[in-house]
């Protein structure tokens, strides 16, 4: 156990990958059995347990006998790392039994127990395979140090696979190939930037072949995987982004494939067709622009400390706000679960006196050896008993439209000042209530969908994720532009979940008339009474 162990008991970084995808990926990578792979050096730097590996043995294998070259001479070619101990085990055993197949012995070289982006590699001609997936907070904070000063694409809160990239890329011989199944974060978050400069800079990438929506490993994972293939040599060409929903598809593809769409390389995201924050002639602009504030709930550092249902006899009902939680929010309602946050901050924004509060300096006290262990704590043990975020009380009694990172809820809330967001909850705050509620009902439309799928990343489902850089590229019309009738009809659509009425308003044929003089219409006709209408409120 490397990395710890995930929900369903295995363990952080271990996704093994289904031999379908395994073949695609050699593939794309040249290495063929129908060429002479005597010379060829191939580097798989996190094998597992030998799903590429033994297809590996088996195409050099297949390669010998049809170009008549000594096997046994050729398996120095193959480099395998692999850090779990346990793992080295099994690969070792399984590639054993395939040799014994075909009378040949395994190179005492060819496994290495190691940790690959800490080690001196040999140039090589392919570098394939599935890197590890771990999480930025689940790799050790001393590893993470050193990965930092070796990697400069490792930045930002970076899963582990992108300081592999960095890795395999530098161990490409000329005219070499990478070739990674990964998550396709990368190619749209803020930690991908410096991945994507590089490659730009300095390499051709191929293709991209995403394939969210299907499962291409042996286990079911929450993740959004695309197969990614790039070149040691520079080209200025746009490469091509290919997205396959059925991974029975994969076998058959082709770079003759018309891909879905091409990649803009020469751009810092890739991706994006918007316009990055300037007024869009169409009568958009951002959020941020428009007056709205976008940001994200409090990390604490110790739910289990700071969050609780019974705190209400626990602790001085000063120190307690109402948080809302992810798990509230299902099924398209807002059902607040009943849980409090320990509010260790004062009206001044300075931490409280727990003299002041012996009720919560006897529950703090009492968990003070958990508090310890934190980072936050570690930085400044005087401030032992603070969240990681500052707490601003004042936040929770404002209207605020509430957006969960990560969900298939169709409906977008608002909280009219009742709840505290959590951490894995994005909020927006500013204008006045009926522009709040005029932009949910933007934020519900396919228009804004579409853009987030552009700049994000998409959930199983189809899903597109709410995070703040995603909404601050936003471009959506300028609400207070929106005649009179339109902004009636999109309120009331709104009020009624009636998606499909609001997405008849919201198209860039009805947008782009919608510039009018601010000052001669009003966003709402006089006589609907606002405060009447009730908003997403809780049972």
């Amino acid at each position: 156990m490397i990395y710890g162990t995930r929900s369903n008991g295995n363990n952080h970084g271990l996704v093994l990958t289904k031999p379908l995808v395994v073949e695609k990926m050699l593939d794309l990578a040249g290495y063929s059995a129908t060429i002479d792979l005597s010379k060829l050096r191939i580097t798989e730097p996190s094998a597992g347990d030998g799903a590429f590996a033994i297809s590996i043995l088996n195409r050099l294998h297949a390669s010998s006998i049809k170009f008549g070259f000594n096997f046994q001479e050729a398996l120095s070619n193959i480099t395998l790392y692999e850090l779990d101990p346990a793992m080295v085990d099994m690969l070792s055993e399984r590639i054993d039994e395939a040799l014994k197949q075909i009378s040949a012995i395994r190179p005492e070289s060819m496994i290495r127990c190691e940790d690959y982006l800490l080690c001196a590699s040999t140039p090589s001609d392919i570098v394939i395979g599935n890197p590890p997936y771990v999480r930025h907070e689940n790799i050790p904070e001393g590893k993470k140090a050193v990965y930092r000063k070796l990697f400069r694409t490792f930045t930002h809160r970076s899963d582990l696979y992108i300081a592999f990239f960095e890795k395999g890329l530098k161990q490409l011989k000329p005219n070499g190939k990478l070739s990674f199944i990964t998550s396709n974060r990368w190619l749209k978050n803020q930690y991908g930037k410096n991945l994507r400069d590089l490659i730009s800079s300095n390499y051709r990438l191929d293709e991209v072949i995403d394939l969210e929506g299907t499962n291409p490993f042996e286990e079911e994972v929450l993740a959004y995987p695309a197969i990614t293939t790039i070149t040691k040599a520079y080209s200025g060409e746009m490469p091509g982004y290919y997205q396959i929903n059925d991974l029975a598809r994969l076998e058959n593809f082709t770079t003759n494939n018309k891909p879905s769409r091409t990649l803009n390389i020469r751009a810092s995201n890739w991706f994006s067709t918007a316009n990055n924050g300037e007024k869009h002639e169409g009568n958009l602009d951002t959020l941020l622009n428009q007056g709205f504030k976008i940001g994200i709930g409090v990390a604490t550092g110790s739910d289990r400390v700071f969050i609780r249902k019974d705190f209400t006899e626990l602790i001085e009902k000063e120190l307690l706000l109402p948080i809302l939680l992810s798990k509230d929010l299902r099924g398209d309602k807002l059902e607040w679960g009943g849980n409090y946050i320990l509010n260790p901050f004062g009206a001044n924004g300075g931490l409280i006196d727990l003299e002041k509060f012996p009720k919560a300096k006897a529950y703090l006290l009492s968990n003070q050896d958990i508090l310890n262990k934190r980072h936050v704590t570690q930085k400044n043990h005087k401030n032992w008993y603070k969240t990681i975020d500052k707490i601003q009380r004042d936040l929770t009694f404002r209207d605020k439209i509430i957006l969960p990172d990560m969900s298939g809820n169709t409906s977008i809330f608002i909280d009219k000042g009742e709840f505290y967001p959590h951490h894995n909850l994005y909020y927006i705050t500013g204008k006045n209530k009926k522009q709040l509620t005029l932009l949910a009902a933007l934020l519900m439309s396919d228009f804004v969908k579409d853009q987030l799928l552009e700049f994000g990343n998409k959930m199983n489902g189809g899903y597109a994720r709410w995070q703040s850089q995603n909404l601050k590229k936003l471009q959506v019309p300028i609400i207070d532009s929106i005649p009179s009738d339109t902004a009636f009809k999109l309120t009331n659509a709104y009020l009624n979940h009636n998606i499909t009425e609001i997405n008849r308003l919201i198209t860039p044929s009805h947008i782009s008339e919608y510039k009018i003089t601010l000052g001669q219409a009003s966003l709402f006709e006089p006589e609907q009474n606002y405060e009447s209408t009730s908003i997403m409120r809780i049972p």
